[in-house]
C-alpha cells in the first residue's frame, strides 16, 4: 500500500496498462508467451496474474510499480532481494523471474510518446493460497500470523545484507508507523466526517505518548503491511469444526522500511481485527504468537494500544485521500474503512486499560498452556 518515499502521494502515478499491453510486456521483457492473463486488485501499483506456455512454474504475477516509486530503483531492489532472501530462508515468499537481460526488474515506458511515465516491471512467482480476508480466522491462525510477523522481522534484521538495504531508511514514508503525525496534512480528505475528531485525537495522543518513546523501542526492518490480503493460507487439516491453517504466502513488500518490532505486531493486530466478528479478542492471539519469537519490553507493550489506533488512522485517512485521486478504484482503496471506523470507535469507547487487559490476559494464557 505504498504511496512513495515522499509524504506527498502524486496524482496519477498509478499505471494503467491493459491486459493486451501487459501480455506484450511479459513477452518483450521476459521472453515468455502469455496464454492467460487477469488483472488483480491493487492499491497504487498494477498487478496481473499471468499463465505462460513454458515448462516448470507457469504462473506468475506481473507487478508494475507506480511511476513515483519506480524512480527509486534501490528501494525496489532492496524489497526484491529481501523476498529472495526470505524464500531462501524457508519463508513462503515470491521470487523474481529474470528479464531477458538477466536482471530482476526493468524500467519500461507506459507508451511510446515522448516524456511518457516509466514504470518498474517485475515478474514474480505466483503463490497459491487463500487470503486471510476470505477465511473465518481462529485463534490458531492468528497465533501463527503473530509468529510469522516476528520471525520475518527478526531474520531480516539479523541476517539480511545487501548494498541497497540502506534505502529502507525512509524518513518521510507515509505508511511507516512512526509517521502518524504526517496525517495532519491529509485529514482534509475526511471532510467534516463525524469520525474526524477521533482521528485528530489519535494523532495528538501519538505525538504526545508514542513519539517520545521511539528511542526506547528495539529497531528492526519491518515488512510493514501484513494485512489480511497480503497473507495467504491453506488448510492443514480436514476438520470443518476446528480448521487448522498454515501460511502459504507473504505478499507485497512495497511498504518495507526500518522501524521497530512493536510496529509489526501492532500492524498485524489492526488488520486481523478488520474481518473478525470479535475484534477486541484478536490482539491477544497475535501478540502471543509474536512474543513466542520476540517478547515485547514493558515500554513496547505500553505503546501497543496507541500504535494499533495509529495504524487504523493511517489506513482510514490515506485511503480517503487516495480515493479522491483515484475515484475509479475507490471500492478497493476503502476496503478497510467498511469495518475500520467501527473498530476504531470501539477501541476508543472501551478504552486502553480494558483492551490491554483482554490482550495481555489472552497472551499470558498461551505462556501457561503453550500450544503444541
Amino acid at each position: 500500500m505504498s504511496s512513495g518515499n515522499d509524504c506527498q502521494p502524486q496524482t496519477l502515478s498509478k499505471p494503467a496498462f491493459g491486459e493486451k499491453e501487459a501480455a506484450e510486456l511479459v513477452d518483450r521483457v521476459f521472453g515468455l508467451k502469455v496464454s492467460w492473463i487477469r488483472s488483480l486488485p491493487s492499491y497504487d501499483d498494477q498487478n496481473f496474474h499471468v499463465r505462460v506456455s513454458a515448462e516448470g512454474a507457469d504462473e506468475y504475477v506481473l507487478k508494475i510499480t507506480n511511476s513515483e516509486d519506480s524512480q527509486e530503483p534501490d528501494l525496489i531492489e532492496a524489497q526484491t532481494q529481501a523476498m529472495m532472501f526470505l524464500s531462501a530462508e524457508g519463508f513462503p515468499s515470491a521470487t523474481p523471474y529474470l528479464t531477458k537481460d538477466g536482471n530482476i526488474m526493468s524500467l519500461e515506458s507506459g507508451d511510446t510518446r515522448p516524456g511518457s511515465k516509466k514504470y518498474m516491471v517485475r515478474l514474480l512467482t505466483y503463490l497459491p493460497g487463500t487470503p486471510v480476508a476470505k477465511i473465518a480466522t481462529n485463534a490458531q491462525i492468528l497465533y501463527e500470523i503473530g509468529k510469522l510477523a516476528a520471525s520475518v522481522d527478526k531474520v531480516l534484521s539479523e541476517k539480511f545484507q545487501h548494498p541497497s538495504v540502506k534505502s529502507l531508511h525512509r524518513g518521510q514514508f507515509i505508511w511507516n508507523l512512526a509517521n502518524v503525525p504526517l496525517l495532519d496534512q491529509y485529514i482534509y480528505a475526511l471532510g467534516q466526517n463525524k469520525y474526524r475528531a477521533v482521528v485528530e485525537q489519535v494523532i495528538e495522543q501519538f505525538k504526545g505518548k508514542v513519539i517520545p518513546k521511539l528511542s526506547s523501542f528495539r529497531a528492526c526492518i519491518n515488512h510493514g503491511d501484513l494485512n489480511d490480503h497480503n497473507i495467504l493460507v491453506d488448510s492443514s487439516s480436514a476438520s470443518l469444526e476446528n480448521p487448522q491453517y498454515r501460511v502459504s504466502g507473504i505478499l507485497d513488500f512495497s511498504d518495507m522500511s526500518y522501524g521497530y518490532y512493536v510496529f509489526e505486531v501492532a500492524i498485524a493486530i489492526m488488520y486481523m481485527m478488520i474481518e473478525s466478528p470479535d475484534p477486541l479478542s484478536v490482539g491477544g492471539h497475535v501478540l502471543a504468537g509474536f512474543e513466542s519469537v520476540m517478547p515485547l519490553t514493558a515500554e513496547e507493550r505500553g505503546a501497543l494500544f496507541l500504535l494499533v489506533n495509529g495504524r487504523f488512522a493511517q489506513s482510514l485517512v490515506i485511503a480517503a485521500h487516495t480515493a479522491l485521486l483515484y475515484p475509479e478504484n475507490k471500492e478497493y482503496l476503502t476496503i478497510t474503512a467498511k469495518t475500520g471506523w467501527k473498530h476504531l470507535m470501539t477501541m476508543f469507547e472501551v478504552g486502553q486499560e480494558a483492551v490491554e487487559k483482554t490482550w495481555f490476559e489472552t497472551a499470558r494464557a498461551y505462556v501457561q498452556h503453550a500450544p503444541a
